[in-house]
This record gives structure tokens, sequence and C-alpha cells, in this order.
């Protein structure tokens, strides 16, 4: 199974985009779901995560209140809605899926990931 990514691009500061990350096979209720992200010169961090079985969903700090991660199983696609967003989100988005992941808190969200999107790019300027 593979992940495509979608939605990334330019946007001015406080404006929203949406990124989508799609299975590419059926099946995707399996799959507990997190979004990362890299900026340039700084380590890869963990976004947000949400569990395949009660949809439960956590936040880094960063972000809580701005972003919102979904997912649509008869679509096979996870969400990540960004809004409000900063010059500081500018980085390349990338979405991670495994079935055997399970999250009752954020740290737990930063976890081994078997499967990877391709990555988007996000930048936020005016």
């Amino acid at each position: 199974v593979q992940f495509v990514e979608s939605g990334g691009g330019f946007v001015q500061p406080g404006g929203s985009l949406r990124l989508s990350c799609t299975a590419s096979l059926p099946g995707f209720q399996i799959f507990a779901m997190a979004w990362y992200r890299q900026a340039p010169g700084k380590e890869r961090e963990v976004v947000s995560c949400m569990s395949k079985d009660d949809g439960s969903t956590y936040y880094a700090d960063s972000v809580k209140g701005r972003f919102t991660i979904s997912r649509d199983n008869a679509k096979n696609t996870a969400y990540l809605q960004m809004n409000s967003l900063r010059p500081e989100d500018t980085a390349v988005y990338t979405c991670a899926a495994d079935p055997s992941n399970y999250y009752s808190n954020y740290d737990d969200c930063n976890v081994s990931y078997n499967y990877w999107g391709q990555g988007a790019q996000v930048t936020v300027s005016s």
C-alpha cells in the first residue's frame, strides 16, 4: 500500500490549507495516522496523530487550536486542516501510517511508522 499526499502550497499568514493523504488500497481503517513536518535546518516533529479505533486525536502545542486531523475511511483518506497559518508553519508535511500503533497521548504519536507519504511543501509567507 502507498500513501499519496496532496494539498500543499503557498499561503499568506492567517490563511488556510488542507492536506490530504490517500491510501492506494482499501483497508485504510486499520491504520493509525499521523502528520509530521520538517522545516529547513530543523528536526522533524510530529504535528498530530489520530487513533484508528476511537478516533482520538492529539496535537503538538504549537498547532493546538489551529490544526485539525481527521479521516474518512470510506475515501481511504486522512486530512490535516491547517488554519491561522503562520510563517513558522512553513515546512514539508508528511503523513505516516501504521496498523500497529495506538495512542493515549501526544507523546505516543512519535513512534515507528512503516508507511509514509511523499511529503508536501507548505509555505506561509507574505
